[in-house]
């Protein structure tokens, strides 16, 4: 990046709507409105006076420009014109923020123009004909993130929110912007600094009259850092299915419900239901909100022997949904005895995350609990009938239960919802535990103060404190135009 480069780019989605917003920033941003916005006239009285009330004096105090007469930060009506033929492109708005209380810190112009595709693109290409370079990939946040404006959580935070799905989603999201995260990370490395000043201090002025540093205290020091560590790695789960969504795959045999149960679920009538086994032949996939937490719900086709092609190609389908998913809803019908094909997927359910429906008990009850949990015990049992929509609150407390998994509480502001930032809270606990069993074995505090270090740089690469070029690019084009 060249950051005496301005940059432009469409800042508000691409297509038709009300309103569209070209965002300008760098050093040329006022230059470069001043070639294509024309301001309409102040208006005045009948004695030909501005119809301001503030005299000259006084709007010159307030930063009124020159040379297009707009004041910072207050929008001027006007027109983009073509500075070269003289063609109006579009009747527009436009303001001006000055450095540095800006997005980026650095000069800023906001054009809002009519949400036409037309006059986007025309005003568009007239403002990178006059100076400014179209914007890379989230290259407005970079720069706020280069120019110190936020760190690298904040800026991940920005595309969270925009991303965002759900209320909770969003309310993460916003947590992280406004630096909860960065504080708490900011916390740790200073409590590592400190001991890494007093290792230090031990290691180089060994003569001088300085406390000395204990085994015991080093041992004490560590622990308390690693137990915060460990409490941020421990929401990690629970963060990224807050972030990403939960994959949720209902499974089970033809015709026991699972069509039935996506309805319910979406409390409309998505799937096609009826008495005939083997109606669903591919995966239905739905996003939807359960308790807060962001759902893809992937109805599948039901599993079992058959000759029939097409069936086949669903049946494969909705065994590879199943072998991917976060969590997968097993249905059995409670009316019939377990089949064969019930008690073979019931063993793939050990290792997974799984509840177990037994539907249709308003007909009979012939499907046990017990004999459900001899085959899977680690599932979660509930009795519905989708008929009469009994067990589906149930199962929706269920799922809530599961991905909160008695760790974090429900209310929780701080949760870790990146992958990177669990990948180096791991790395980073991992080189304290080292330190620590270093320090058991009473090892020199030369090898201690190496692991001290490497986790207090780990843990800068969160916030960007420590980070490389290659890894702030990558989190930068993950970024949309205009961000």
């Amino acid at each position: 990046m060249f950051k005496e480069d301005t940059i432009a780019a469409l800042a508000t989605a691409y297509g038709e709507g009300g309103i569209g917003i070209i965002r300008i920033s760098g050093e040329r941003s006022k230059e470069i409105l001043d070639k294509v916005f024309l301001p309409a006239p102040a208006k005045r009285d009948d004695d030909g006076h501005s119809c301001h009330s503030k005299s000259d004096e006084q709007e010159k105090k307030e930063n009124v420009d020159e040379l297009s007469n707009i004041q910072n930060r207050r929008l001027a009506y006007g027109v983009i014109k073509n500075p070269e033929t003289g063609e109006i492109v579009d009747e527009v708005l436009a303001v001006f923020f000055p450095a540095p209380h800006t997005y980026t810190r650095e000069d800023v112009v906001e054009i809002n123009c009519h949400g036409s595709v037309v006059a986007l693109r025309k005003t568009l290409a007239l403002v990178l004909s006059s100076g400014a370079r179209l914007a890379e990939p989230g290259e407005f946040t970079k720069r706020a993130f280069l120019n110190g404006r936020i760190d690298l959580t904040q800026a991940e935070a920005v595309i969270d929110l925009i991303k965002a799905k759900t209320d909770k989603s969003f309310e993460s999201a916003l947590n992280q912007l406004e630096g909860s995260l960065s504080q708490k990370v900011k916390e740790l490395r200073s409590l590592l600094m400190e001991l890494l000043i007093q290792i230090t201090v031990n290691l180089d002025y060994p003569d001088e009259d300085i406390e000395e540093i204990t085994y015991e205290e080093t041992l004490e020091s560590l622990s308390q850092i690693g137990d915060l560590i460990e409490k941020l790695i421990a929401t990690a789960g629970t963060g990224r299915i807050i972030r990403d969504g939960l994959n949720v795959v209902i499974s089970g045999s033809p015709n026991v419900g699972k069509s039935s149960l996506l309805n319910a679920l979406l409390k409309e009538s998505r799937a096609i239901v009826t008495e005939i086994p083997g109606t669903t032949r591919d995966t239905i996939e739905e996003s939807m909100s359960i308790r807060g937490i962001p759902v893809k719900l992937i109805d599948t086709a039901g599993i079992r022997n058959t000759n029939d092609k097409i069936e086949q190609i669903g049946i494969e389908k909705s065994k590879q949904a199943f072998n991917e998913a976060d969590l997968v809803i097993f249905m059995v019908d409670g009316s019939e005895k377990l089949s064969d094909e019930d008690i073979s997927l019931l063993e793939h359910l050990k290792d997974k995350k799984a509840i177990v429906l037994i539907n249709k008990i308003d007909i009979d009850k012939k499907v046990k609990e017990q004999q459900i949990l001899e085959k899977a015990p680690n599932c979660k049992v509930i009795y519905t009938s989708l008929i009469g929509e009994i067990g589906v609150d149930e199962l929706e407390e269920t799922i809530e239960a599961l991905v909160y998994s008695g760790e974090v509480k429900q209310n929780e502001s701080l949760l870790v919802t990146n992958v990177r930032h669990q990948d180096l809270l791991v790395r980073a606990n991992n080189a304290l535990n080292d330190a620590k069993n270093m320090t058991v074995a009473r090892e020199a505090l030369d090898f201690i103060e190496v692991d001290v270090k490497l986790c207090w740089e780990l843990l800068g690469e969160i916030i960007g404190e420590t980070a490389t070029d290659d890894i702030i690019n990558a989190v930068f084009a993950n970024f949309c135009l205009g961000k």
